[in-house]
């Protein structure tokens, strides 16, 4: 295909949605100061969104401004370009960020824009890498981004790079924005944080057996941001199992499941006005998957 044919493709609306940490386990430290965790990594219909307009002269630039995030240091630039180089591709990119998701807030906003782009662009400029390939470039930029390309839900374990693919009920989920931003190196460094929590099997998940399933970090972020304990508390009135209710990764944002959409949108009509909330369904597959063969790739 010319790059006269290539630089007339676009790729509008491009899903990058949320996770949320069903649990999160820290089990030990490597010596080189990483953290080794256990997660459920469970993807949601709640998306930021992005437009791709190709380029033929190379240029890769964010047509819109994000509050907070300078162009040079947005993970959906570092990504493209990253991309540009590896596959030495002679195209650029014109790119418009639909932000929806909270920054800071443990729902990998960032790190879900960045794979979109990558896989994203993969397509459209026609570099020909493989989800494997995506996901080693990826976790160049974070950890959680190899995630959003491996596309399902997922039982995480090391420092974030082993994933296998988990079968994850079919919920809706109550999700509240206390206000507060948590700086994840802080939880990391806290000498509070556990770190030698037993590890679990996949198994163990997939069969609900009676474990503990909790967030490591969140009575580190709790203490340092009371306004996170402060909607924890409230969710728990509502749980149907206890510890339902809880944080998503390193904070700030704080969860509870529900089995159905009315029961989440009952729960919701009644948080309080002071924090931002919203509900989101269960996905088993990255949105984006469904539309990587779109030919026409318009209004995807």
């Amino acid at each position: 295909m010319s790059n006269s044919t290539l630089t007339n493709r676009q790729w509008l609306a491009c899903p990058a949605p949320a996770k949320l940490n069903l649990f999160l386990h820290i089990t030990g430290r490597r010596t080189d100061g990483y953290h080794l965790l256990q997660s459920v990594f469970q993807l949601i219909d709640r998306c930021d969104t992005l437009d791709f307009h190709v380029r033929s002269d190379g240029v890769i630039r964010r047509l819109n401004q994000v509050e907070g995030v300078p162009e040079q240091t947005d993970l959906v630039i570092r990504a493209a370009r990253l991309l540009q180089l590896h596959s030495k591709s002679q195209l650029g990119a014109d790119i418009h960020l639909h932000k929806n998701l909270p920054m800071g807030g443990g729902v990998g906003g960032g790190s879900s824009d960045a794979a979109s782009t990558l896989m994203a662009l993969n397509h459209l400029w026609q570099c020909g890498l493989t989800q494997e390939q995506l996901m080693q470039l990826g976790l160049q930029l974070g950890a959680d981004v190899p995630f959003f390309i491996f596309g399902q839900n997922a039982f995480v374990e090391g420092i974030g790079e082993q994933m296998q693919a988990v079968q994850t009920a079919e919920q809706w989920f109550v999700v509240i924005e206390p206000g507060v931003h948590v700086p994840t190196p802080t939880i990391f460094s806290a000498k509070e944080l556990t770190r030698d929590t037993k590890p679990v099997r996949i198994t163990d998940f997939s069969s609900a057996a009676k474990v503990e399933w909790r967030n490591d970090m969140q009575a580190v972020a709790c203490a340092l941001h009371p306004e996170i304990a402060n909607a924890i508390n409230w969710l728990k009135q509502y749980e149907v199992n206890q510890g339902d209710a809880k944080m998503t990764g390193s904070g700030s944002c704080v969860f509870c499941a529900f089995q159905n959409e009315g029961a989440a949108k009952n729960v919701l009509q009644q948080v309080p006005h002071h924090w931002t909330s919203w509900i989101a369904k269960a996905l088993q597959q990255h949105p984006i998957n469904s539309r990587l063969h779109d030919k026409n790739l318009v209004d995807c």
